[in-house]
């Protein structure tokens, strides 16, 4: 339900503190967002603004970071600074939105990776609770969220953003989940009407209004056009968003082009429904308000306001031929009169039943299915559905990678979203592997049957059929292949693409069929040198006997005009314990020179990386290496950093590099001791990649990136770097050591445009709990005097005080101080204040609260 909004500043005059008490709660949402760093709403806003404007609607966006790992296009801020930096453009860009309410969570942006397991690690087991407090606290109806699932370069902390969301749309309904924030912060349990992740996979994008006509098979997805012209600013939705996503200028979003300005050509934003407990259109249905429906807009003909409807199958996996139970359950406020419910099912399949409880048979085919109630009363229709996956008893799926394997696991929750990343390994070039077919049995018998491969050409297995028996109800075994690269003149990582085959798994009743995929990757020999290069940034007659790697392949950005424009070749050796990189570069511009002391974030100006995974196993990159070079800097010489990997900051203890930049090209040649990656190398399977940035402009932003084994978010993904043999080198030993990961994030008390929303609000900060009363403090008055603020607070309890001075122009003073009772507090100013001035403050105890004073 919506509330009005009310914009409230605590005590704005000097009363007495005893009489004071904080801003209640004014956080009553209809749409919350929930997503990783600042800007991952950015290409929602079109959606999130007509809702504002047509519907009156109030939106919120949860940050879970405040971006601190990320680049930095327009100054020298990183960590905490950058953070700052990085909330003011998100408030400033969902605002063009109508988006006034930001709640950034403080969990740590440490770097980009491609695992959510990492970043659940880092972000601690404490982030769902601040996400279910925020939901509780805010109470929206519609939740819209990212990709959850490890779909090849989808960033890691996306991932687990979108999960955490999903589980607290369910979460925060369940008066166990979290029982604390209800028993002793007084919130309630709620239940967000529906659940959204954005993007639709497998719908081709198409421009104009008619883009808003999705039909999908099975899922409910759903379009809002952006070409619709804003009553209130007179231009195209799109072009407000662009607008709005130009405000990330830090990220290098300023040049982001114009959209058309013919509407034709511009499309939707596109979403597809996780969950919903209210009555959803009929599958089908265009309509800019379709999302909405049941949930803060009533349809057309349908079921009041506040009606509860859903559908439940029971159990996602269903068999043909065996029956199972559907119950549509159905809530209302008030009387509905009469009620009918008419089941849909694919054709082939059979009900029977009346009422709200069904048996339904499926057909013979296997897939996905959709299974739908349409329900008819006096007062309305409503519609709800549920997905059901038919198959047989025996199924059987390639191995998977570690992190879908985790993915897999954690769809539970929402087993809908099980299935929907397509298995992958990657198969050196030339190589073998073994490959692991796992057979799993979901029947109520027990089974024996075969697994059969059908490879593509330029492969082959050691065997193609195999069998398995006594495989017991609900038991899972593995039979494993070995399938080899036949063809090395097969093209390797992007260029080649996926090489599917299909595996098909025979049981009693039928046979499942699977279509995995094999990634080439590259490989290559490191031979010894004879003596060890000099690292000067020349190859010398004999430095580097071994062959000469492409580095040439596109993996992101901008195709290159020529070879002129980017390319590239590398070469690689080892010698005494130390690992040698030549790298010749075609760039006929170059970037940013950027100074020695800004030596970080690479990818912002003209840069080679080199990365090695020491056993070729790494899940992430906190156990690998990773290692870049820019050129050339603002003062001449080049310089080298490690970024992403198992230990952040400067180049290793004895690593080395070299430079020579010409017209038209650029030589990188560094040294790396071996002892410095992380852990003992495996010489027969040593992951290795050599990738180049590059950029054609003065703004630190990137326009291509090319090299050796190259995938989207190929730099977070050590499993489709390259295979390199390590020729003659004897293994070590030793362990992994544990990662440096960066670990400061700026808080919420440190952030005067999060205390002024808190203060607003009336609500604690980053999601956590509230002071209790008898442990409270604010500010309560607050004057000028010479070149200070004297601010005056209350204090119920020993604390800490994060004091702000605020005026039109943003933070004219700051000051953090520990009290123990009531009393004054000097903050100093940095320049004169002009108008509306005022403290804002952030109490921080056995909880948080912020206040606000306008300053006399």
């Amino acid at each position: 339900m919506r509330a009005l909004l009310v914009a409230a500043l605590l005590h704005l005059f000097p009363i007495t503190p005893t009489t004071v008490s904080p801003t209640p709660p004014q956080a009553d949402l209809d749409v919350l967002f929930v997503g990783a760093h600042p800007d991952d709403e950015a290409f929602s806003l079109s959606t999130l603004g007509q809702w504002n404007e047509d519907h009156r609607l109030r939106a919120g966006v949860v940050t879970v970071t405040r971006g601190e790992g990320g680049g930095n296009a327009v100054g020298p801020e990183e960590g905490p600074a950058l953070g700052l930096l990085r909330e003011g453009e998100e408030r400033a860009a969902v605002g063009k939105a109508g988006v006034r309410d930001v709640f950034n969570l403080d969990d740590v942006d440490f770097y980009y990776t491609v695992s959510a397991p990492l970043t659940d690690q880092i972000w601690g087991g404490d982030t769902l609770e601040k996400v279910v407090r925020v939901v509780r606290q805010t109470r929206p109806e519609v939740m819209l969220t990212m990709d959850p699932a490890p779909t090849p370069g989808n960033h890691g902390n996306h991932q687990q953003a979108a999960r955490l969301a999903i589980e607290a749309y369910y979460a925060a309904a369940d008066p166990k989940a979290f029982p604390e924030q209800i028993t002793r912060e007084g919130l309630k349990p709620f239940a967000p009407a529906r659940l959204f992740l954005g993007g639709a996979r497998g719908i081709a994008p198409r421009t104009g209004p008619e883009c808003e006509s999705v039909s999908d098979p099975v899922r409910d997805v759903y379009a809002v056009w952006s070409g619709r012209q804003s009553q209130s600013q007179g231009r195209s939705w799109a072009a407000i968003e662009r607008d709005a996503q130009r405000t990330y200028a830090s990220q290098g979003w300023a040049g982001f082009p114009d959209v058309p300005s013919d509407p034709a050509k511009l499309g939707c934003d596109y979403f597809t429904q996780v969950d919903s407990r209210v009555p959803i259109p009929e599958p089908g249905t265009a309509s800019p308000t379709a999302m909405l429906e049941g949930a803060v807009v009533q349809g057309q003909g349908g079921l009041p306001l506040g009606t509860q409807l859903s559908l439940n199958t029971g159990s996602f996996a269903v068999r043909p031929g065996q029956p199972f139970t559907v119950t549509v359950s159905l809530k209302s406020r008030g009387s509905l009169g009469r009620v009918s419910v008419e089941p849909r099912v694919p054709d082939g399949w059979k009900v029977s039943g009346s009422g709200t409880t069904f048996t339904v048979t499926p057909g013979a085919t296997f897939g996905r299915a959709r299974i739908g109630a349409v329900v008819t009363t006096d007062r309305g229709r409503g519609y709800a559905d549920r997905q059901v996956e038919v198959g047989p008893a025996v199924r059987g799926q390639q191995q998977l990678l570690p992190q879908v394997t985790q993915y897999e696991k954690w769809a539970a929750v929402a087993p809908q979203l099980r299935g929907i990343v397509t298995p992958v390994l990657t198969l050196p070039s030339g190589g073998s592997r073994q490959v692991g077919v796992t057979v799993t049995n979901v029947g109520s018998a027990t089974e024996s049957g075969t697994v059969r491969l059908a490879l593509p050409s330029g492969f082959t297995a050691d065997r193609t059929e195999a069998a398995y028996s006594g495989l017991a109800a609900g038991a899972t075994t593995t039979v494993p292949f070995t399938i080899t690269n036949s063809d090395p003149s097969l093209k390797t990582s992007n260029e080649g693409g996926d090489y599917a085959y299909t595996i098909t798994t025979t049981g009693s009743d039928g046979s499942s069929v699977a279509k995995p995929a094999l990634e080439l990757v590259p490989s290559a020999t490191i031979p010894q040198a004879t003596t060890a290069p000099a690292v000067d940034g020349v190859e010398s007659p004999g430095e580097y006997p071994g062959q000469a790697l492409d580095i040439s392949r596109v993996w992101e950005g901008s195709p290159c005009a020529s070879p002129a424009d980017c390319s590239g070749t590398a070469k690689v050796t080892w010698r005494d314990g130390t690992l040698f990189v030549l790298v010749n570069v075609k760039d006929d511009v170059l970037g940013t020179k950027l100074a020695t002391s800004d030596c970080k974030r690479h990818w912002r100006t003209d840069s080679v990386e080199v990365t090695f995974d020491p056993r070729g196993t790494s899940e992430n990159t906190s156990t690998t290496f990773k290692t870049a070079v820019l050129p050339v800097t603002a003062e001449g010489p080049p310089c080298v950093l490690r970024d992403a990997d198992n230990h952040q900051g400067p180049g290793a203890p004895g690593e080395k590099v070299a430079s020579k930049v010409s017209a038209g090209e650029y030589t990188v040649e560094l040294s790396i001791p071996i002892a410095a990656l992380p852990g003992p190398v495996d010489p027969a399977h040593l992951g290795m990649n050599i990738l180049v940035y590059d950029s054609d402009t003065q703004d630190k932003t990137g326009q291509t990136r090319i090299g050796w084994s190259t995938w989207g978010g190929v730099q977070g993904d050590p499993y489709r770097w390259g295979v390199a043999t390590l020729a003659g080198y004897q293994p070590g030993t030793g362990t992994v050591p544990d990662p440096v990961i960066p670990n400061t994030a700026l808080s919420s008390l440190d952030s005067p445009q999060s205390l002024e929303q808190a203060a607003r609000l009336g609500l604690p900060l980053a999601g956590g709990p509230a002071a209790p009363r008898s442990e409270a403090g604010w500010v309560t008055a607050a004057k000028v005097s010479g070149q200070a603020v004297q601010v005056r607070f209350h204090a119920d309890s020993p604390g800490e005080l994060h004091l702000f001075v605020r005026d039109d122009q943003g933070t004219a003073g700051g000051k953090v101080a520990t009290v123990s009772r009531d009393g004054t507090v000097t903050v100093p100013l940095t320049r004169a204040l002009s108008g509306n001035a005022s403290v804002v403050a952030g109490w921080n105890s056995a909880g948080t609260l912020a206040s606000q004073v306008r300053v006399r």
